[in-house]
């Protein structure tokens, strides 16, 4: 299978889009990736040329505000607003049912989209997506380091990210200046951090009838509430050895063969 590349014109609550899509699509429900913040629709394209996932199709985009897709209006760029333009490029594609990976603050809009979408989604991996008010270890700093000046706060996160000691964060801080517009971090950030302190994230996430996978990177085998999905049958947890945050960039072999176990387990 091959990458088809197209920008999507769309516009969502009232906001004019242009989407940068990646999609190869057949005849089967395909899956939808949602990138973190800071990553890029790239992040899961290997997907198309896994062996063990090619009669998958798949769809992502770089999030309104993010990589090669714009927006006319960068404080609109809140979860809410990710998970519209997830559903508007749903609409575009006609596609009905799907399969569901989010990463990061992909990881939360998708668990939106599927807490608002439930017969539709067949089964959702998140990839360390928020549950809890624990997992704001980047959002949360848009509170604990407080400025007006939207760039002068991006440039010293970018700083603070590049020199954190953890698996994949150099990498990540290297990309982040092409890969965010200044004016989207705030509304974003907020955003995840009042729905992670009061937006019941873990019950909605338990609630969900799909199949469920949660991933993370060895690094964060300390959550707390890693005893409480591992005590639920209807939740894989996924431990990717070698890793943090960023699966996709440490270990991204293993990554891909639990993806892969996981949907042939349900199929």
């Amino acid at each position: 299978m091959s990458l088809t590349y197209t920008t999507v014109p769309l516009q969502v609550k009232g906001v004019n889009l242009n989407l940068s899509t990646i999609h190869t699509l057949n005849s089967n429900p395909p899956i939808l990736f949602l990138h973190g913040f800071g990553s890029c629709k790239e992040d899961l394209a290997d997907l198309v040329i896994h062996p063990s996932l090619q009669k998958h199709g798949f769809i992502a985009f770089d999030a309104p505000g993010c990589g090669h897709s714009t927006s006319d209006n960068l404080s609109a760029t809140n979860i809410p607003f990710l998970v519209a333009t997830a559903e508007a490029v749903l609409k575009y594609f006609e596609i009905t049912t799907f399969h569901l990976i989010g990463h990061s603050m992909g990881g939360l809009t998708a668990l939106i989209l599927a807490h608002e979408n439930q017969n539709r989604v067949l089964s959702f991996i998140d990839i360390k997506g928020n549950l809890a008010p624990e997992d704001c270890f980047l959002s949360r700093q848009i509170f604990t380091f407080p400025t007006d000046d939207a760039e002068a706060f991006f440039d010293e996160f970018i700083d603070r990210t590049r020199k954190a000691k953890s698996y994949g964060s150099a990498l990540y801080a290297s990309t982040l200046r092409a890969r965010v517009r200044a004016g989207a971090v705030r509304p974003i950030f907020e955003s995840m951090v009042h729905l992670s302190d009061y937006g019941e994230l873990m019950e909605k996430f338990l609630g969900l009838p799909c199949p469920k996978m949660f991933m993370f990177g060895e690094e964060n085998r300390g959550l707390s509430y890693l005893g409480h999905l591992e005590e639920e049958e209807r939740v894989e947890l996924a431990m990717v050895e070698g890793s943090g945050h960023f699966p996709m960039y440490s270990n991204p072999v293993e990554m891909y063969r639990r993806i892969a176990a996981f949907l042939d387990r349900i199929q």
